[in-house]
C-alpha cells in the first residue's frame, strides 16, 4: 500500500456526535480530513442524553447551535432508598453557569452532522485494512479512500478484539415522565437495590432512567400508564408528588463494555462508544466520547503531517487519554457495585459517604468537578 497516494490525512468513520465533533475541531488546522457515514443516520425516537458543563464548553467551540434548546440542570440530588444520606450539588457551589444540560440526541446529532457536511463522504465501509504505511477502507459503492490515521467513530462496530465486558444483568427502563411538583433545574438521582433511578429535567418534563434486573424489564413495559407510574412512585418516592403521565417508554440493556487499548490495529484509533459503552449512572457516556475527540484532535493539530497514524503518535494518545478513560469507566462501574445491592452493612457506609460528601464541601467540589470536566478537571 505504500506506492499509493493519499487521499486524506485522517479519515473518520462513523457520523454521529463524537465522529462529527473531530472533525470540526480538525477544521481550519490544514489537515486534509474525511468523514464517511451513510446519507441517513437514524436515531429512533426521543433520547434525552446528559451533557456536562464541560461537554457543553467543547460543543460551544464547535458553534453547536442545538445547545439552544437543552434544559440546564442547576442542582443534582443524590440519595439511596432504605437507608440515610444524601448529597446536594449546586451550579452556585462549583461556580458555573449549571451543572449539565439534558438535549435530545437527534437533535445534537443533525446540528453536528450538518455542520461537518463539507468533509462528509457518503457511504457504508464494508471492508478495513492497515498496516505500517497506510489505513484503507472500502465503501459499498466501491469507492476505495486510502489515510495516513484511520479513526473509528462507529458506536461499536470496530475492529479488534482487546474486549473487556461486563453484564451487569440490569436493563434501563426509559422515557418521559410528567409530575405534579416538578422542581425546575433539579435533576434526581435515586439509588435502589436494582439499581440507581434517574429523573433529567427536559422542559417541562422528566426523563427518566429506571435501572431495574433485566428479567423484570418486560412486565414493566407492559403494564398500563397508571400501573407503571405507581410502581414508580414506589420506588422514588413523594418528593415531587404524584407521577401523572408517562410516554415514549422502552427498554436498555445495560452492561460495560471497553476496549483495553484504544488503539485497534496499526494507524486506527478508536473513539467514543466505539471504544466503551458505559452504563448510564452519572451520565458520563457522551461526555467521555467528546473528552476523546477533542484530546485526539489537540494531539493530531500538534502532530506533524507525515507523523500521523504512526506508532510513537498512537502510544501518545493512549497515554492521553489513560487517566480519564480508566477512572470514568471505574467509577461508574464501582458505583453500580456498591449502590446495586439491600446488604445492609454497605446500605450504612454509602449512606456515610453520601452525608460526608454533602457535609465537607471540598470533598463535594472535587468529586463534581470530575463528573463535569473529566479525570483530569481540566476545562
Amino acid at each position: 500500500m505504500d506506492a499509493e497516494a493519499f487521499h486524506c490525512d485522517v479519515l473518520i468513520t462513523g457520523g454521529g456526535p463524537v465522529g462529527a465533533a473531530l472533525a470540526l475541531a480538525l477544521r481550519g488546522c490544514g489537515l486534509e480530513v474525511r468523514l464517511v457515514e451513510p446519507q441517513e443516520r437514524r436515531i429512533d425516537g426521543l433520547r434525552p442524553i446528559a451533557l456536562s458543563h464541560g461537554s457543553r464548553l467543547i460543543l460551544e467551540r464547535l458553534g453547536a447551535t442545538a445547545l439552544k434548546t437543552a434544559t440546564p440542570i442547576s442542582t443534582v440530588h443524590v440519595s439511596q432508598s432504605g437507608g440515610f444520606g444524601r448529597t446536594l450539588i449546586t451550579q452556585a457551589d462549583m461556580q458555573v453557569p449549571a451543572l449539565g444540560y439534558v438535549i435530545d440526541l437527534s437533535v445534537l446529532a443533525a446540528d453536528l452532522k450538518a455542520r461537518v457536511a463539507p468533509e462528509h463522504v457518503v457511504g457504508r465501509v464494508v471492508r478495513r485494512e492497515t498496516d505500517r504505511h497506510a489505513a484503507v477502507v472500502t465503501l459499498d459503492n466501491g469507492t476505495r479512500l486510502r489515510a495516513r490515521l484511520l479513526v473509528l467513530a462507529d458506536g461499536g462496530q470496530s475492529m479488534g478484539d482487546e474486549w473487556a465486558l461486563r453484564d451487569y444483568g440490569q436493563s434501563a427502563i426509559v422515557g418521559l415522565v410528567r409530575c405534579e411538583a416538578a422542581q425546575t433545574g433539579t435533576a434526581w438521582e435515586r439509588f435502589t437495590p436494582d439499581g440507581p433511578l434517574a429523573l433529567l429535567p427536559f422542559d417541562d418534563r422528566y426523563a427518566l432512567v429506571w435501572t431495574v434486573k433485566r428479567t423484570d424489564a418486560p412486565a414493566l413495559l407492559a403494564l398500563d400508564e397508571s400501573s407503571f407510574l405507581r410502581r414508580l412512585e414506589s420506588h422514588f418516592g413523594s418528593r415531587l408528588g404524584r407521577f401523572v403521565e408517562v410516554s415514549d417508554r422502552a427498554s436498555v440493556p445495560l452492561l460495560l463494555r471497553y476496549r483495553t487499548n484504544p488503539i485497534a490495529a496499526a494507524r486506527t484509533i478508536v473513539v467514543g462508544n466505539a471504544a466503551q459503552t458505559l452504563h448510564p449512572v452519572a451520565g458520563q457516556g457522551l461526555n467521555l466520547g467528546l473528552r476523546d475527540a477533542m484530546d485526539l484532535a489537540k494531539l493530531l493539530r500538534a502532530t506533524p503531517r507525515e507523523r500521523l497514524g504512526e506508532a510513537e503518535m498512537l502510544a501518545a494518545y493512549r497515554t492521553r487519554r489513560g487517566l480519564d478513560r480508566h477512572a470514568t469507566i471505574g467509577l461508574t462501574d464501582t458505583l453500580i457495585r456498591v449502590f446495586s445491592n439491600d446488604d445492609g452493612a454497605l446500605r450504612w457506609a454509602r449512606g456515610a459517604a453520601l452525608a460526608a460528601l454533602d457535609l465537607i464541601p471540598p470533598a463535594r467540589r472535587f468529586f463534581a468537578r470530575r463528573m463535569i470536566y473529566g479525570a483530569r478537571a481540566l476545562p
